[in-house]
């Protein structure tokens, strides 16, 4: 049977027992801070307990991959949501960066089969990276929350491809 997943307007509630660990970069602090922000408060929305999510700060976007890996090795963690900014130069230093992180972070999902999600912008500008970080309740496009909602789902579909069943109380969602 298959299940769905989160709708925009509503939330799935977190597996029971789930430990989130959020790996993010310095750089352009005042973005990926702001996205762990939402992406906390969405999971504590779908049930997390905020003693069961912690950080782990880089210097930059480019080694997240590392650290990102190193924390999806824990048997304690779950999920790791990785936040970063890249914006684009005068140089093709961006779309070089970018695509290591993305190919990097892939790798250690699919190496660890612990989900690793991809909240890292890739921004023209730093009005870009505002829009795309600001919650939807103030007009923008609000990538934590996203990011955590695919968390969740992502949780989901790995028990379920596991053979387990999703509980009943899991169909419940939570706005």
């Amino acid at each position: 049977m298959t299940r769905s997943v989160s709708s925009a307007d509503t939330l799935l509630r977190l597996p029971r027992g789930q430990r989130i660990a959020c790996c993010r970069s310095s750089y352009h602090s005042e973005f990926t801070r702001t996205m762990r922000d939402s992406a906390l408060e969405t999971l504590e929305a779908a049930g997390l307990d905020p003693q069961d999510f912690f950080e782990t700060v880089v210097p930059g976007a480019f080694e997240l991959p590392m650290v990102a890996g190193r924390l999806a090795r824990r048997e304690d963690v779950h999920a790791v949501l990785c936040f970063g900014l890249i914006l684009k130069g005068k140089t093709e230093h961006d779309r070089h960066i970018a695509g290591a992180v993305a190919h990097g972070l892939m790798d250690v999902g699919i190496e660890t089969e612990t989900p690793v999600l991809f909240g890292v912008l890739t921004c023209n500008t730093i009005e870009q990276a505002e829009v795309r970080t600001r919650r939807r309740s103030e007009g923008g496009l609000d990538k934590g929350h996203e990011v955590a909602k695919a968390a969740i789902d992502v949780l989901w579909a790995l028990k379920e491809a596991a053979g387990k069943p999703r509980p009943e109380e899991a169909e419940q969602e939570v706005k």
